[in-house]
Protein backbone atom coordinates (compact mmCIF):
# COMPACT_ATOMS: atom_id res chain seq x y z
CA UNK A 1 0.00 0.00 0.00
CA UNK A 2 1.77 3.37 -0.67
CA UNK A 3 2.34 5.84 1.65
CA UNK A 4 0.34 9.08 2.32
CA UNK A 5 3.34 10.61 2.80
CA UNK A 6 7.31 9.47 2.41
CA UNK A 7 10.39 11.42 3.20
CA UNK A 8 14.04 9.64 2.74
CA UNK A 9 17.27 11.86 4.71
CA UNK A 10 20.87 11.48 5.19
CA UNK A 11 21.48 12.85 9.35
CA UNK A 12 24.00 14.76 9.80
CA UNK A 13 25.43 12.27 13.02
CA UNK A 14 25.26 8.84 12.88
CA UNK A 15 22.04 7.28 13.40
CA UNK A 16 21.74 4.13 14.54
CA UNK A 17 17.41 3.92 13.78
CA UNK A 18 16.24 0.91 16.05
CA UNK A 19 18.80 1.66 19.02
CA UNK A 20 17.82 4.94 18.84
CA UNK A 21 13.59 4.73 18.73
CA UNK A 22 13.84 1.82 20.81
CA UNK A 23 13.56 3.39 24.00
CA UNK A 24 9.85 4.52 23.26
CA UNK A 25 9.08 1.00 23.24
CA UNK A 26 6.64 0.02 26.09
CA UNK A 27 7.59 -3.53 26.39
CA UNK A 28 7.10 -6.41 23.97
CA UNK A 29 3.39 -5.87 23.80
CA UNK A 30 3.58 -2.49 22.97
CA UNK A 31 0.25 -2.17 20.50
CA UNK A 32 2.12 1.20 19.47
CA UNK A 33 5.51 -0.34 18.46
CA UNK A 34 6.03 -2.84 16.03
CA UNK A 35 9.49 -3.72 14.98
CA UNK A 36 8.40 -6.75 11.78
CA UNK A 37 11.18 -9.24 10.39
CA UNK A 38 13.02 -7.02 7.80
CA UNK A 39 13.76 -4.92 10.49
CA UNK A 40 11.29 -1.76 9.68
CA UNK A 41 10.09 0.16 12.70
CA UNK A 42 6.52 0.55 13.18
CA UNK A 43 4.77 3.04 15.50
CA UNK A 44 1.33 4.41 15.97
CA UNK A 45 1.10 7.72 17.56
CA UNK A 46 -1.45 10.80 17.50
CA UNK A 47 -0.05 14.21 16.16
CA UNK A 48 -1.95 17.61 16.33
CA UNK A 49 -3.81 16.69 12.63
CA UNK A 50 -4.57 12.77 13.28
CA UNK A 51 -3.51 9.90 14.26
CA UNK A 52 -0.47 8.64 12.01
CA UNK A 53 1.24 4.93 11.62
CA UNK A 54 4.98 5.28 10.68
CA UNK A 55 7.38 2.75 9.15
CA UNK A 56 11.00 4.02 9.76
CA UNK A 57 13.60 2.30 8.08
CA UNK A 58 17.52 2.55 7.28
CA UNK A 59 18.13 1.84 3.54
CA UNK A 60 21.91 2.50 4.20
CA UNK A 61 23.90 3.19 6.95
CA UNK A 62 23.75 6.73 6.12
CA UNK A 63 20.22 6.92 5.04
CA UNK A 64 16.61 6.99 6.93
CA UNK A 65 13.18 6.84 5.44
CA UNK A 66 9.52 7.66 6.99
CA UNK A 67 6.68 6.29 5.65
CA UNK A 68 3.40 7.06 7.35
CA UNK A 69 -0.26 6.98 6.99
CA UNK A 70 -3.51 8.73 8.30
CA UNK A 71 -4.61 12.36 8.48
CA UNK A 72 -1.81 12.50 11.16
CA UNK A 73 0.69 11.44 8.16
CA UNK A 74 1.86 15.20 6.68
CA UNK A 75 3.11 15.69 10.20
CA UNK A 76 4.70 12.57 10.98
CA UNK A 77 6.84 12.58 8.53
CA UNK A 78 7.89 16.19 8.47
CA UNK A 79 9.09 15.78 12.32
CA UNK A 80 10.35 12.34 11.58
CA UNK A 81 14.37 13.40 11.47
CA UNK A 82 13.93 14.93 14.80
CA UNK A 83 12.27 11.65 16.08
CA UNK A 84 15.31 10.10 15.32
CA UNK A 85 17.33 12.84 16.80
CA UNK A 86 18.25 15.32 14.72
CA UNK A 87 18.22 17.28 17.01
CA UNK A 88 20.68 15.84 19.43
CA UNK A 89 23.83 17.57 19.30
CA UNK A 90 26.69 15.57 20.72
CA UNK A 91 28.92 18.48 20.96
CA UNK A 92 30.50 18.88 23.76
CA UNK A 93 30.39 15.78 25.54
CA UNK A 94 33.63 14.42 26.38
CA UNK A 95 33.71 10.61 28.33
CA UNK A 96 36.71 11.62 30.26
CA UNK A 97 36.82 7.44 31.39
CA UNK A 98 37.68 4.76 29.37
CA UNK A 99 34.21 3.02 30.22
CA UNK A 100 32.32 5.67 28.25
CA UNK A 101 34.85 6.18 25.80
CA UNK A 102 34.89 2.73 24.87
CA UNK A 103 30.79 3.20 24.90
CA UNK A 104 30.38 6.28 23.12
CA UNK A 105 33.25 4.75 20.06
CA UNK A 106 30.77 1.53 19.87
CA UNK A 107 27.60 3.38 19.53
CA UNK A 108 28.08 6.25 17.84
CA UNK A 109 24.67 5.77 15.88
CA UNK A 110 22.80 6.39 19.66
CA UNK A 111 20.64 9.54 19.45
CA UNK A 112 18.48 10.74 21.91
CA UNK A 113 15.11 10.57 20.26
CA UNK A 114 12.23 13.74 20.13
CA UNK A 115 8.84 12.80 19.34
CA UNK A 116 7.40 16.28 20.31
CA UNK A 117 3.83 14.43 21.64
CA UNK A 118 4.27 15.91 25.74
CA UNK A 119 0.92 13.84 26.77
CA UNK A 120 1.50 10.65 25.17
CA UNK A 121 4.77 10.03 27.23
CA UNK A 122 3.63 11.61 30.63
CA UNK A 123 0.33 8.88 29.95
CA UNK A 124 2.85 6.13 29.72
CA UNK A 125 5.43 7.64 32.73
CA UNK A 126 2.44 8.21 34.93
CA UNK A 127 1.61 3.95 34.85
CA UNK A 128 5.06 3.09 35.17
CA UNK A 129 5.15 5.39 38.56
CA UNK A 130 6.24 3.20 41.98
CA UNK A 131 5.29 0.10 39.99
CA UNK A 132 7.94 -2.40 38.11
CA UNK A 133 8.72 -2.12 34.57
CA UNK A 134 6.82 -5.19 33.75
CA UNK A 135 3.36 -4.50 35.07
CA UNK A 136 3.33 -0.80 33.76
CA UNK A 137 4.02 -2.64 30.31
CA UNK A 138 1.26 -4.95 31.15
CA UNK A 139 -1.46 -1.67 31.70
CA UNK A 140 -0.30 0.06 29.46
CA UNK A 141 -1.03 -3.02 26.46
CA UNK A 142 -4.59 -3.61 28.22
CA UNK A 143 -5.48 0.16 28.15
CA UNK A 144 -4.40 1.26 24.73
CA UNK A 145 -5.80 -2.48 23.05
CA UNK A 146 -9.22 -1.21 25.32
CA UNK A 147 -9.45 2.31 25.17
CA UNK A 148 -6.83 3.07 21.95
CA UNK A 149 -8.04 3.71 18.35
CA UNK A 150 -6.93 1.20 15.28
CA UNK A 151 -3.67 2.56 13.76
CA UNK A 152 -4.64 3.87 10.22
CA UNK A 153 -2.22 2.00 7.08
CA UNK A 154 -1.66 -1.37 6.53
CA UNK A 155 0.14 -2.43 9.53
CA UNK A 156 2.02 -6.15 9.81
CA UNK A 157 -0.10 -6.71 12.70
CA UNK A 158 -2.85 -4.51 14.93
CA UNK A 159 -2.16 -2.16 16.05
CA UNK A 160 -3.27 0.72 18.20
CA UNK A 161 -2.87 5.03 19.09
CA UNK A 162 -2.57 5.84 22.72
CA UNK A 163 -6.07 6.88 23.49
CA UNK A 164 -6.91 10.96 22.87
CA UNK A 165 -7.17 12.76 26.29
CA UNK A 166 -10.57 12.83 25.83
CA UNK A 167 -10.44 8.83 26.13
CA UNK A 168 -8.06 9.05 29.03
CA UNK A 169 -10.25 11.15 30.99
CA UNK A 170 -13.50 8.36 29.94
CA UNK A 171 -12.17 5.73 31.43
CA UNK A 172 -14.51 4.16 34.35
CA UNK A 173 -12.48 3.39 37.40
CA UNK A 174 -13.36 -0.29 37.04
CA UNK A 175 -11.53 -0.52 33.86
CA UNK A 176 -8.54 0.97 35.45
CA UNK A 177 -8.89 -1.87 38.19
CA UNK A 178 -9.18 -4.38 35.79
CA UNK A 179 -5.64 -2.73 34.20
CA UNK A 180 -3.91 -3.06 37.20
CA UNK A 181 -3.66 1.02 37.53
CA UNK A 182 -4.31 1.87 40.83
CA UNK A 183 -6.56 4.94 41.90
CA UNK A 184 -3.81 7.81 42.34
CA UNK A 185 -2.16 6.76 39.25
CA UNK A 186 -5.48 7.12 37.54
CA UNK A 187 -6.22 9.93 38.79
CA UNK A 188 -2.90 11.76 38.11
CA UNK A 189 -3.39 10.56 34.84
CA UNK A 190 -7.24 11.98 34.26
CA UNK A 191 -5.79 15.00 36.02
CA UNK A 192 -3.47 15.93 33.44
CA UNK A 193 -5.41 14.75 30.23
CA UNK A 194 -7.92 18.11 31.04
CA UNK A 195 -4.53 20.14 30.74
CA UNK A 196 -2.91 18.30 28.01
CA UNK A 197 -3.59 21.30 25.41
CA UNK A 198 -0.95 23.73 27.92
CA UNK A 199 1.15 20.50 28.77
CA UNK A 200 1.66 19.59 25.08
CA UNK A 201 2.96 23.37 24.47
CA UNK A 202 6.48 22.70 26.99
CA UNK A 203 7.86 21.67 23.45
CA UNK A 204 8.68 25.12 22.69
CA UNK A 205 10.00 26.09 26.71
CA UNK A 206 13.04 25.90 27.80
CA UNK A 207 13.71 22.16 30.14
CA UNK A 208 13.11 24.66 33.52
CA UNK A 209 10.31 26.27 32.30
CA UNK A 210 9.19 22.87 30.88
CA UNK A 211 9.50 21.19 34.33
CA UNK A 212 7.91 23.96 35.97
CA UNK A 213 5.03 23.52 34.06
CA UNK A 214 4.47 19.92 34.29
CA UNK A 215 5.28 19.75 38.16
CA UNK A 216 2.11 22.17 38.64
CA UNK A 217 0.01 18.58 37.90
CA UNK A 218 -0.98 16.88 41.00
CA UNK A 219 1.35 13.65 41.13
CA UNK A 220 3.93 14.80 38.61
CA UNK A 221 7.17 15.10 39.86
CA UNK A 222 11.10 15.04 39.18
CA UNK A 223 11.26 11.27 37.81
CA UNK A 224 8.02 11.66 36.29
CA UNK A 225 9.49 14.76 34.13
CA UNK A 226 12.40 13.33 33.59
CA UNK A 227 10.89 10.73 31.94
CA UNK A 228 8.99 12.89 29.60
CA UNK A 229 12.03 15.22 28.58
CA UNK A 230 14.18 12.24 27.93
CA UNK A 231 11.46 11.09 25.38
CA UNK A 232 9.42 14.29 24.23
CA UNK A 233 11.53 16.60 24.27
CA UNK A 234 14.72 15.08 23.56
CA UNK A 235 16.38 16.15 26.78
CA UNK A 236 20.14 14.22 26.92
CA UNK A 237 20.61 15.80 30.46
CA UNK A 238 17.27 14.48 31.91
CA UNK A 239 18.30 12.18 34.56
CA UNK A 240 15.36 10.31 36.26
CA UNK A 241 16.21 10.75 40.32
CA UNK A 242 14.36 8.74 42.57
CA UNK A 243 14.05 5.88 40.21
CA UNK A 244 14.29 2.98 42.42
CA UNK A 245 17.71 1.35 40.71
CA UNK A 246 19.31 4.15 38.84
CA UNK A 247 21.16 5.40 41.49
CA UNK A 248 22.93 2.26 42.18
CA UNK A 249 23.21 1.57 38.59
CA UNK A 250 25.16 4.95 38.00
CA UNK A 251 27.58 4.12 41.42
CA UNK A 252 28.15 0.48 40.21
CA UNK A 253 28.83 0.97 36.52
CA UNK A 254 31.36 3.91 37.41
CA UNK A 255 32.44 3.40 41.09
CA UNK A 256 31.78 0.22 41.86
CA UNK A 257 29.28 0.60 44.35
CA UNK A 258 25.94 1.35 45.58
CA UNK A 259 24.67 5.53 45.52
CA UNK A 260 22.46 7.68 47.11
CA UNK A 261 20.83 10.41 44.40
CA UNK A 262 22.77 13.25 45.86
CA UNK A 263 26.19 10.95 45.53
CA UNK A 264 24.99 9.79 41.77
CA UNK A 265 24.20 13.76 40.74
CA UNK A 266 27.48 14.26 42.35
CA UNK A 267 29.04 11.88 40.13
CA UNK A 268 27.32 12.83 36.78
CA UNK A 269 27.85 16.35 37.40
CA UNK A 270 31.32 16.51 35.24
CA UNK A 271 28.85 15.24 32.18
CA UNK A 272 26.09 17.38 32.93
CA UNK A 273 24.21 18.35 29.54
CA UNK A 274 24.74 14.83 29.21
CA UNK A 275 23.79 12.55 31.75
CA UNK A 276 20.68 11.13 30.53
CA UNK A 277 23.21 10.58 27.33
CA UNK A 278 25.97 8.53 29.79
CA UNK A 279 22.78 6.16 31.43
CA UNK A 280 21.78 5.69 28.06
CA UNK A 281 25.66 4.75 26.18
CA UNK A 282 26.47 2.45 29.56
CA UNK A 283 22.91 0.51 29.22
CA UNK A 284 23.45 0.20 25.07
CA UNK A 285 27.41 -1.06 25.62
CA UNK A 286 25.55 -3.82 28.24
CA UNK A 287 28.00 -2.15 31.06
CA UNK A 288 26.14 -4.17 34.59
CA UNK A 289 25.40 -2.45 37.51
CA UNK A 290 24.70 -3.29 40.79
CA UNK A 291 24.95 -7.44 41.18
CA UNK A 292 21.39 -9.22 41.30
CA UNK A 293 20.71 -9.35 45.18
CA UNK A 294 18.87 -7.46 48.11
CA UNK A 295 15.17 -6.21 48.07
CA UNK A 296 13.59 -5.29 44.53
CA UNK A 297 10.47 -3.19 43.90
CA UNK A 298 7.68 -6.17 44.65
CA UNK A 299 4.34 -6.70 42.41
CA UNK A 300 1.85 -5.06 43.66
CA UNK A 301 -1.16 -6.64 41.95
CA UNK A 302 -4.11 -3.63 42.05
CA UNK A 303 -6.81 -5.98 40.83
CA UNK A 304 -6.28 -7.95 43.53
CA UNK A 305 -7.08 -4.92 45.92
Amino acid sequence: MLADHALSWRPRHPTDLRQTIGVLRRGGGDPSFHLDSSGAVWRATRTPDGDATLRLTQPEADELRCEAWGPGAAAAVAQAPELLGAGDDPTGFVPGLRLLDDAHRGNPGLRIPRTAQVFEALAAAILEQKVITLQAHDSWRRLLTRFGSPAPGPTPRPMRVAPSPEAWRSIPSWEWHRAGVDPKRARTLQNAARYAPKLEAVVEMSPEDAAARLTLMPGIGPWTVAEVAQRALGDADALSVGDYHLSNYVGHALAGRDMTDDEMLETLEPWRGHRHRVVRLLGAAGVRGRPRRGPRMTFVDHRAI
